[in-house]
């Protein structure tokens, strides 16, 4: 996929961002140039490599399954500008 001039703009203006037409051919080489790497790595195979969430390995820290008491009813709402019965009380934005 080769990007042109005229998509540049087009992406430029959806990202609300302003470039000199002097500058926009520029920049249409240089996404094309992105472009061709990210084709490159579109060859390499990676049927082999398992899925991975860290460049580390480490075991994820888990904590104690404790039962606390709760009740924090009058800690949460404490700094709320207005409660009822333990519930916030907000305005009413859809009529």
């Amino acid at each position: 996929m080769a990007i042109d001039v005229a998509t540049v703009k087009k992406v430029a203006s959806l990202s609300r961002l302003r470039e000199a037409d002097e500058r926009l051919e520029s920049l249409a080489g240089e996404l094309n140039g992105i472009l061709g790497w990210i084709e490159q790595l579109n060859e390499v195979d990676v049927s082999d490599a398992q899925p991975m969430t860290s460049a580390v390995e480490v075991a994820a820290p888990l904590r104690n399954d404790v039962v606390s008491d709760g009740n924090k009813v009058a800690d949460v709402v404490s700094n709320a500008p207005k409660t009822v019965d333990g519930f916030f009380v907000v305005p009413k934005v859809v009529e």
